[in-house]
């Protein structure tokens, strides 16, 4: 399949259910499934340029699942905002893994997509209906730095009005340049998704997901982030996957020393650094995508 295709599922909530969306790639009866998560505030056509590379080069048929994760993309927007947290998207993610029933499967997450991986993998007793066998984790790990997760929460939320596609395209490189060198055609191809006409004024552009995501995360405390990483290095400990670790050499996200101790416990994570990129490597460069398919593949 060399285009992706549009498809739903309604996962459970507080308040009735919702509606997921998931973009499908390859080979639908493919019970081999990668699952690629997007971070905080995108979507799943992110991984347009993986996906596509994964079916190309993929010697035996597989499947490649970007789901647009809860408030985000073409998913429903929840109507209660305090479920706009991690282990409501996990509990997402095994409906949608129940649903898709593969006997292979494979998870590349990028920052918050990697997050929700670490619950999925570190948790021996979850209900999977098959193990996760090699775990990608994009730019993410235990430790997150407050001060990026500070800098983070300065935009999220702004959905923004702009006039045209490139004015969008332009905003969102304003607080996305740590993603690293990227051409005109590629950052609007990634931009384009990411937007669509206001409700209210549909000559213009917004983006394409709920601003109430920013509620819940701006509760976080120095003091429960703190808290949050010795569960998160439990859960590290405990996974059994081959696992690559893609850290931005400049990231504030993810720092050298935290990337490095997770080469040396749990699975001992192998650690790829990306010179010129920071928080997050979006594997759309051909040393990124290379990166990720030869080690899914191999």
């Amino acid at each position: 399949m060399t285009e992706a295709t549009l498809n739903y599922l309604m996962c459970p909530d507080a308040t009735g259910g919702h509606r997921m969306a998931y973009w499908q790639w390859g080979d639908e009866q493919s019970s081999h499934v990668v699952v690629c998560v997007h971070g905080l505030t995108r979507q799943g056509r992110d991984f347009d340029t993986l996906a596509q590379a994964l079916c190309r080069q993929a010697t035996t048929p597989i499947r490649v699942v970007c789901p647009d994760v809860a408030g985000r993309g073409q998913s429903d927007w929840l109507q209660d905002p305090t479920g706009y947290q991690i282990p409501a998207y996990a509990a997402d993610m095994l409906v949608l893994l129940t649903h898709l029933r593969p006997t292979t499967l494979d998870w590349v997450g990028t920052s918050m997509g990697g997050v929700i991986g670490l619950i999925l993998c570190g948790q021996p007793d979850l209900p999977l209906p098959v193990p996760i066998r090699r775990l990608v984790l994009n730019d993410v790990g235990p430790v997150m730095q407050w001060q990026a997760l500070q800098r983070i929460g300065e935009y999220l939320g702004q959905t923004g009005k702009f006039a045209s596609l490139q004015e969008a395209a332009d905003a969102l490189w304003t607080t996305s340049s740590s993603f690293g060198p990227h051409t005109p055609a590629q950052w609007l191809a990634l931009s384009a998704p990411m937007v669509k006409p206001m409700p209210e004024c549909p000559a213009y552009l917004t983006l394409r997901y709920d601003p109430a995501i920013a509620l819940p995360f701006r509760q976080v405390t120095p003091e429960s982030a703190a808290q949050g990483e010795a569960m998160l290095w439990q859960l590290y400990d405990n996974i059994k996957a081959a696992s690559l670790l893609i850290r931005g050499a400049q990231s504030d996200l993810l720092t050298l020393e935290t990337a490095q101790a997770m080469t040396q416990r749990g699975p001992r994570a192998r650690l790829l650094q990306f010179d010129g990129v920071g928080h997050a490597p979006t594997l759309v460069a051909d040393d990124q995508v290379q990166a990720v398919t030869s080690f899914l593949l191999a």
